[in-house]
């Protein structure tokens, strides 16, 4: 794991109801060891979001930000000026309940709008198409999310960890420490 210390970066960890256990909480504890400050952040009211793993819900983790269910412009901009950095975690049914949220996309695209590093492990990737992010980056995936990437213009890799510009992927739980050493590199040289 690096070394580097990123004390004044902040970093939203969006996802919601099947998240990928280990996507989350793993890099939510190695970024935090890294001195980052992180915050959950889900759309809707729950004040917790449940995890996956193994076929099974497992764990619940508290949310620190609630988006809320609409578009929120504000809300939004607040969020841009405080976080440094969007970590979307996989498993199937997270990034497939978070695309059908306008303000989860809204969030995602006005990160694409800076150069503020965006990372997207397993089936993450699939909020960066409905961001319409993709096109013409290379990015990696839980292999099954090749084609849609592909069709959605990404040019797919099989590799542990892809950053290209500011869009840093992986694809599954045996690559989260390469995928947070990434994320902690890309802060770090931004900071």
């Amino acid at each position: 794991m690096s070394s580097t210390n990123l004390a004044r970066c902040w970093i939203a960890i969006l996802a919601t109801d099947g998240f990928e256990h280990s996507e989350l909480t793993e890099p939510k504890r190695l970024l935090e060891q890294a001195g980052a400050q992180t915050s959950v952040v889900a759309p809707g009211n729950a004040n917790e979001i449940r995890g996956w793993r193994d076929g099974n819900w497992y764990g619940r983790v508290p949310v620190d930000v609630v988006l809320g269910s609409e578009k929120d412009p504000e809300l939004i901009n607040t969020m841009m000026d405080r976080y440094d950095a969007l970590v979307l975690p996989g498993g199937v049914m997270n990034p497939d309940r978070l695309r059908l949220e306008p303000n989860v996309i809204a969030l995602i695209k006005a990160f694409g709008n800076t150069r503020k590093p965006i990372a997207a492990i397993c089936h993450g990737p699939w909020t960066l198409i409905d961001a319409g992010l993709v096109r013409g980056h290379k990015v990696t995936s839980w292999p099954s999310l090749r084609a849609d990437l592909e069709n959605a213009g990404a040019q797919w890799q099989d590799t542990e960890v892809v950053r290209d510009g500011q869009l840093i992927t992986s694809r599954k739980p045996a690559d989260i420490p390469a995928f947070t050493d990434a994320v902690i590199g890309a802060l770090a040289k931004a900071a």
